[in-house]
Parts: structure tokens; sequence; C-alpha cells
């Protein structure tokens, strides 16, 4: 059995991304296709037309979301086993265009730095920039210098909060201040990005129970005051 050819794929055209979500059953099949199959395997194992799944499979191999694993005869036919060519699929800003491209948004509307839109909009241009860097990278045989930390941090107040911005801002400004060298000959320029923002905990359906109990205490106290 073949492993899978890449652990993410960016999707950063809308022509591919039109394949990849024209359908809910494409999403289905790459699902399903962690694991080698048939497109009658596929069929039975999701109870699905066989016509309609050879349908789907040839617009995903097509645009490159499946890839033959190998061939094998079965009876008078000869049966292809397919798989997805990645375990993740992203669809990257740059398959909207224009649309998606945040860099030159209205900077009053962005400079606060607080704002869940200038996280995104950072985020954005992070997918955006390593979706052209990997594709370049892939044409010449190269890997993308890139590094990541992540962490967690339980605060205890949004004070606390604002006093650990405010330091890892300084320490950070710090650092890079330390080892930015303007004139260095052989010197390549890096974006360096840090954002923060809530942990999510709860599932959809918990955090959506914990909002309605809140909006019935709320209007049960104001129904309260109100008499």
């Amino acid at each position: 059995m073949g492993a899978l050819r890449q652990p993410i794929s960016m999707v950063d055209d809308a022509e591919h991304a039109a394949v990849l979500l024209g359908h809910p059953m494409r999403l289905r099949l790459l699902g399903a296709l962690g694991q080698p199959d048939s497109a009658s395997g596929l069929a039975r194992r999701l109870d699905l037309p066989r016509q309609q799944v050879n349908y789907h499979l040839r617009e995903l191999e097509r645009s490159g979301f499946v890839a033959l694993e190998r061939e094998q005869r079965k009876g008078n036919c000869v049966e292809r086993i397919v798989r997805r060519s990645a375990a993740y699929y992203l669809v990257s800003p740059l398959a909207l265009g224009d649309l998606g491209d945040t860099t030159d948004a209205d900077p009053v509307a962005m400079r606060d730095q607080f704002s869940w839109a200038y996280l995104v909009r950072a985020a954005g241009r992070v997918l955006r920039d390593l979706t052209v860097l990997r594709r370049r990278a892939d044409s010449v045989g190269k890997r993308v210098p890139t590094f990541t930390l992540e962490t967690e941090a339980r605060i205890a107040s949004p004070e606390s909060l604002n006093a650990m911005t405010t330091e890892i801002a300084r320490a950070i400004g710090e650092i890079v201040a330390r080892h930015h060298d303007e004139s260095a000959p052989q010197g390549r320029r890096f974006r360096v990005v840090l954002g923060s923002y809530p942990a999510i905990t709860k599932s959809d359906e918990d955090a959506a129970a914990e909002a309605r109990d809140a909006h019935r205490a709320t209007k049960g106290d104001s129904d309260a005051d109100e008499n």
C-alpha cells in the first residue's frame, strides 16, 4: 500500500476549488480514500451508485486530488485502485483572486492589532505566501525554510493578557532588531507573524447550549428587574 504523496495540498485556483467543492459526494469520496480503493469498493462502502462514483472519481483524478495506486485484474476487467493525493486539503485565499487578497485592505479598519480581522488578515497572507513559496520550491526541488511555534497559556484576566502581549511584542522586537542585517549581501528577508486567540475547548453543540443558557439567564434577570 503506497503512502499519501503529501501531508497537505493547497488548492490555489478557482477551477480546482470548484472541482473539489462542486459536489458533496466528492468530499465523501476523498474522505474514504485515506486507504486505496476502487470505484466499486467505494460504491459498496458508501452505499452509492457506482456510475456516479466513477464520474466523480474521474473529475477528482483529472484535477490531481486522486492518484492511481495500482491496477489489478478482476475477472475479465482491470480494476483501478486509487487513493487521495494528500492527507488534508486547504483552499488558499489565492483561489479567490483579488477577493482573497487582504494585504491592501482598508488600513483604518485593519489597524487594530487586537481585532479578529487583523489576525485573519495576517493568517490569510501567510496562507497566500506559503502557497506561492511551496509551488516555487516544488518546481526546483527545494524546501521552504520555515519555523513554527505553538503553545497554550491559561490567562487569569484581560489585564494579564494585555501584559503578556506587551512583553511578547517587546521581546520579539528586541530579538528581530538583534538579528536583522539590512546590508547582508547574501541575506534573505523573512516575515515573522505572531498571533493569539482563545483556544477552542467546546464542541459547537456545547457552545450553542451554553449561549442559550446565558441568554435565558440574562432574559430572566431583565424580566425580574422590570417586575
